[in-house]
């Protein structure tokens, strides 16, 4: 098969399409027949030399997937040659086939086309396990989300408004605002712009945000505290703002606040497992029911991936960027 290798570390330019050999299902994986693959942050930073995959994972970049089976491994129950899914990855999304724990699978929703399925698992398992497994955003409550029109924000706007939950965002420019309220954000923060600590509590009347959903670590992490409500809780996903920052813990007392930070690529398989599984219990029935949705910038030839990078890398998209093997 070919798939897109890392030969040495570097830029997009470090992304060489090329020949090797086919993965194998072992104990509990199936082979899947990719389709198409999607472009995320920890990709780029495998791709630097930074983020390597956890042991005994594939070694090409790819953390999500969409194809059909190819082969089942020893011990799989519950799924079909041809069957058509998306998966969560460790890695080797960027390839023709690719081997996945089967609890890792899910079908591929009713109403998304299976190219655009690529673009779920990452963002909808990333959004679920933090927003609702971990802080437990509830009818009625605040969600700020940073990066709004990014993948994983332009998800984090669709679930909480399906549950009833208000959603405030930043982004940094008007057409990414514009596509933000489209999905139903009902407070726009242009950060180049505005103070979201100064707008987040305007738009609350002083309360503040009940759950924030954090990808830039460091730099926000003071004015997220502040930004809070009391026994509000602050979810960090990445470190896009640096990884070590200050915190005033008297104001987070004061608050009585929560903060997580978590990761989802080296997991247990076992975690994974039930992440996804709640997956495909509360969010695949709003896919079907056309409540949720994929948003897909643009597709993208895998062999091509090095120009996706450059796009994701400048900022110049609004959604996922798929990679599509034909």
């Amino acid at each position: 098969m070919h798939a897109i290798t890392i030969p040495e570390p570097g830029g997009p330019e470090a992304l060489v399409w090329d020949e090797v050999p086919d993965p194998v299902p072992g104990e509990g994986e199936v082979l899947v027949e990719v389709v198409a693959s999607a472009v995320n942050r920890a990709d780029i930073l495998q791709r630097q030399g930074f983020y390597n995959p956890p042991p005994g994972a594939s070694p090409y970049p790819g953390l999500e997937c969409s194809g059909t089976i190819a082969a089942l491994g020893p011990g799989v129950s519950g799924w079909a040659v041809g069957d058509q899914v998306c998966a969560l990855l460790a890695g080797g999304g960027y390839a023709e086939k690719v081997a996945v724990p089967a609890g890792q699978l899910l079908p591929a929703p009713e109403g998304v086309d299976l190219k655009h399925a690529a673009a779920l698992p990452e963002v909808v398992c990333t959004v679920w396990s933090n927003v609702f497994m971990v802080a437990h955003l509830r009818p009625g409550e605040t969600l700020l989300v940073h990066g709004g029109s990014s993948g994983i924000g332009t998800m984090a706007i669709q679930l909480a408004k399906a549950v009833g939950a208000k959603v405030a965002v930043t982004a940094g420019t008007k057409e990414k605002l514009d596509r933000c309220a489209e999905l139903g954000a009902d407070v726009l923060i242009n950060y180049r712009e505005q103070d979201f600590v100064a707008e987040i509590q305007q738009a609350t009347e002083g309360a503040g945000a009940d759950v924030i959903l954090d990808n830039m670590g460091a730099k926000y992490l003071d004015r997220n505290v502040q930004a809070l409500a009391v026994n509000g809780r602050l979810a960090i996903i990445g470190m896009q703002g640096g990884a070590k920052g200050e915190l005033n813990i008297g104001t987070l007392l004061g608050k009585r606040a929560a903060i997580s930070a978590t990761s989802l690529r080296a997991r247990p398989l076992e975690e994974k497992a039930a992440i996804v599984a709640a997956v495909r219990e509360h969010v695949w029935p709003l896919l079907a029911g056309g409540h949720v949705r994929p948003v897909v910038d643009r597709e993208l030839p895998m062999a091509e991936a090095a120009e996706a990078h450059r796009l994701v890398e400048s900022s110049g998209h609004i959604g996922k960027v798929l990679l599509i093997t034909s």
